[in-house]
């Protein structure tokens, strides 16, 4: 292959990705447009189920950004916003048991046993999204995560016919150079991916 004919290869790629990009960001910004908020700013209205997607765990414990995101989810059901929570994530040892960890540190927090709704093959968000509507019967819910997240998690519960608001988790602990890789992540790789998923699987 001529060298050319290499430059023009990386240059198509290059405006690929970058296609790819914008086209995500614009459909994660729509999707999430009016449907993203701060915990505090949720209107009083009937109690709705809470999904709270999984995140690095260790030794029984949540990480940083799951911990953070269980808090919130405890704070809207002793609020009366939430009456049931499905704690999505990785079961298995290789993820550290992400739904047993997020059930004990719930039921610690004063949440009732019955009252969560574990769902142990949430192994991304697209899946936990498509379970909660075909698998547990969601119709309505808020969706908690991290503000980097939120907007392509809400497009990907919408896309399976749910009618759903983000609610931002806080990144209390979290570092900087983490918040820094999921920042970049986000537009190059995750919203991307979830656009696809859309397109080839979504109801």
């Amino acid at each position: 292959m001529t060298r050319r004919r290499l430059g023009l290869l990386a240059l198509w790629a290059v405006v690929a990705l970058e296609l790819a990009v914008i086209v995500s960001s614009a459909w994660t910004l729509g999707a999430g447009a009016g449907r993203v908020v701060q915990a505090d700013q949720l209107p009083a209205g009937a109690p709705t189920t809470a999904i709270v997607l999984g995140a690095k765990s260790a030794d029984g414990e949540p990480g940083t950004y799951l911990r953070n995101r269980l808090d919130v989810a405890v704070d809207l059901y002793r609020s009366g916003q939430v009456d049931r929570i499905i704690d999505s994530g990785n079961d298995s040892d290789d993820a550290g048991n992400e739904v047993q960890v997020m059930r004990t540190y719930l039921q610690a927090h004063g949440i009732p046993a019955q009252r969560i709704v574990d769902d142990p093959a949430g192994l991304n968000t697209a899946a936990t999204c498509r379970r909660a509507a075909t698998e547990f019967g969601v119709h309505r819910a808020l969706i908690v995560t991290q503000g980097f997240h939120v907007g392509r998690a809400v497009g990907l519960c919408r896309a399976e016919g749910i009618d759903v608001v983000g609610v931002i988790a806080p990144c209390q602990g979290c570092t900087a150079l983490s918040l820094a890789r999921n920042y970049v992540r986000e537009p190059l790789l995750a919203r991307p991916r979830a656009v696809l998923t859309v397109l080839t699987t979504s109801r």
